[in-house]
C-alpha cells in the first residue's frame, strides 16, 4: 500500500502480491507492470548492479515497467520511488536502465522534470536532437518536450527530481502504450 500524499510504498518485502494496491499514485501504472519470475529476475539483476556501484535504493517496492509492451528488455525501466507527493506538488524517483533499454518516447502537458546521471551513460532524445549524458551531467526537461532515452555502454541509473507522477499527464508516441498512447 502507498501514502496518498508521498506514494512511498510500504512493505516492501511482500513483492507477489501486487493485488491490493488501492493508492492511485501506484495501482495506475500496474497493467504496465513486469509480474511473477520476470519481475523478480530484472529486480534481482538491478539490484546487483547497483551493489556493485555501491548503492542502496529507497525503501519501498519498485516499479518495474514494461509499458504495456511485454518487450522490457528493451523497452522499459525500474523506478525507486522516494516520493510522490501530489499534495505538495514533487516527485523524486530513481530510474534504472539496464544496456540497450530504454524508456519510451513521450511528453507530458504539465510535468517539469529535471533530471541528473548518477552511474553510466544515456543516451537521450529531446525533440529529435540526440545527446549523450554521463555521469554527472543535469538535463532539465520542461513541458510539452518530447524525449526518450536509453543506457548504452551498461546499466545507469538516473535520478528524476519533478513534478508529481499524474496518470494522464504521460503521452507516448507509441499509441500501444496506455489508453491510445496515453498513460
Amino acid at each position: 500500500m502507498a501514502n496518498e500524499a508521498t506514494g512511498r510504498r510500504s512493505n516492501p518485502s511482500d513483492r507477489s502480491d501486487r493485488s491490493d494496491r488501492s493508492d492511485v499514485a501506484v495501482n495506475w501504472t500496474q497493467r504496465f507492470e513486469l509480474d511473477g519470475e520476470a519481475r523478480r529476475a530484472a529486480l534481482e539483476r538491478a539490484h546487483a548492479a547497483l551493489s556493485s556501484w555501491g548503492l542502496v535504493m529507497p525503501p519501498g517496492e519498485p516499479l518495474a515497467l514494461h509499458f504495456g509492451l511485454d518487450e522490457f528488455e528493451r523497452v522499459g525501466e525500474i523506478e525507486y520511488w522516494i516520493v510522490n507527493d501530489t499534495v505538495n506538488r514533487y516527485c523524486g524517483k530513481f530510474l534504472f536502465l539496464f544496456e540497450g533499454q530504454r524508456c519510451p518516447s513521450h511528453r507530458h502537458a504539465a510535468k517539469d522534470e529535471t533530471f541528473f546521471i548518477v552511474r553510466g551513460n544515456v543516451a537521450m532524445n529531446v525533440d529529435g536532437e540526440e545527446r549523450l549524458l554521463r555521469a554527472g551531467d543535469v538535463l532539465k526537461m520542461p513541458p510539452g518536450k518530447v524525449h526518450t532515452f536509453a543506457a548504452i555502454g551498461g546499466p545507469a541509473l538516473v535520478l528524476e527530481v519533478s513534478l508529481p507522477s499524474v496518470p494522464g499527464d504521460n503521452f507516448f508516441t507509441d499509441r500501444r502504450i496506455g489508453s491510445e498512447g496515453v498513460l
